[in-house]
């Protein structure tokens, strides 16, 4: 099914970019990019990134599509601190300890997500393409356990971790 979706996009890509020729004549392959996966994944939610995360991402996605014909979305970005806390709540109870929480998610205050900067994505094969190439872009994977979790670090790769409360474990031990 990856396959048909995949094909899919790329078409709507290719129909789009007189459309986004018109609108933005020195970008139209980057915007007909976007209008496509935009219909692939349309509750996809970019507010609230930082410029340079946002750039970074749609410029990311734009040669993963067209170079490559692999597909990147984003299942989650910016969210604001109150979602956070709830996630990082629903995790304790899951999980039945704050310790354990923090092995699949932070706090608010901890949390890149709520500095939009921090990206999950999707499908599997995009975030495969993402690893390899991210770099490019200033994007790279931070967490051992999570292959969707991409952090922007423009100044380049930050040290990458067991799992996204191993620096707060490590200090409470």
């Amino acid at each position: 099914m990856t396959g048909i979706y995949r094909v899919v996009t790329h078409v709507l890509a290719v129909l789009f970019v007189p459309v986004a020729w018109v609108v933005a004549r020195g970008r139209a392959r980057h915007v007909a990019c976007q209008w496509a996966l935009g219909a692939r994944y349309p509750a996809e939610n970019l507010a609230g990134l930082t410029p340079g995360t946002y750039a970074a991402f749609t410029a990311a996605r734009t040669e993963a599509l067209w170079r490559h014909g692999i597909l990147l979305g984003l299942t989650s970005g910016h969210r604001d601190a109150a979602t956070q806390a709830d996630l990082f709540h629903a995790e304790v109870q899951r999980a039945g300890s704050h310790e354990l929480a923090l092995h699949l998610t932070l706090p608010p205050a901890q949390s890149q997500h709520v500095q939009g900067v921090a990206l999950d994505v999707r499908p599997y094969e995009g975030a495969q393409w993402l690893e390899v190439h991210g770099g490019r872009f200033g994007l790279y994977r931070v967490y051992d356990n999570e292959w969707w979790h991409f952090e922007y670090h423009p100044d380049g790769r930050p040290q990458r971790l067991p799992h996204p409360g191993f620096a707060a474990t490590r200090a409470a031990s």
